[in-house]
């Protein structure tokens, strides 16, 4: 069985990824499963409520919770299952972390960039991220990456879509995602 592929959709949080994913999802040639944090938490995976009450602590689940995804995406590809992963690099390591994890799949990193009042309207009307979540995504999770193509959250997200299927259809040689994970 042939490893799975990867489109890895990197942008701050309320960016727009989850629509580009979607887009992508529906009409690429080959079977892929979208995934992410968001279908975690939104299916009842994650005991949230007892998050948000203080009965568990997050911060002391979320190392184990991350480590945990971050290993299940490489399994998933592993036996074969393609991917669209809509994901946020917010913590120093996770970069390097992915990159061993998916050297053994062909990765397409897109970066997926929005204006920043546009993020923190989006932030304030979906009502289910913390506040200045979006912004602190936006002034840094870009920071020293490159990207195999990259896209605009507030422009047409039909003509996003379609733009990345082409890029991924023309892709060739080693992903700026490889290349980045091993500095």
């Amino acid at each position: 069985m042939a490893p799975g592929k990867i489109i890895f959709l990197h942008g701050a949080s309320s960016s727009g990824k989850s629509t580009l994913a979607r887009g992508v999802q529906a009409r690429i040639g080959e079977p892929f499963w979208h995934i992410s944090i968001d279908h975690l938490r939104d299916s009842g995976v994650l005991p949230m409520d007892r998050f948000k009450s203080k009965e568990f602590d997050w911060r002391a689940a979320r190392a184990p919770f991350f480590d945990g995804f971050h290993r299940s995406l490489a399994a998933y590809a592993g036996a074969g299952n393609n991917l669209v992963l809509e994901h946020i690099l917010d913590k120093d390591g996770w970069l390097e972390e992915l990159g061993r994890l998916f050297a053994p799949f062909d990765v397409f990193f897109v970066g997926v960039h929005c204006p920043l009042p546009l993020l923190i309207e989006r932030e304030k009307a979906r009502g289910d991220r913390p506040v200045g979540s979006a912004e602190q995504d936006y002034r840094t999770i870009h920071l020293g990456k490159s990207y195999d193509f990259e896209v605009y959250g507030d422009g047409d997200a039909e003509l996003n879509i379609g733009a990345i299927l082409q890029a991924w259809g023309a892709r060739s040689g080693a992903s700026a995602f490889s290349r980045l994970a091993e500095i």
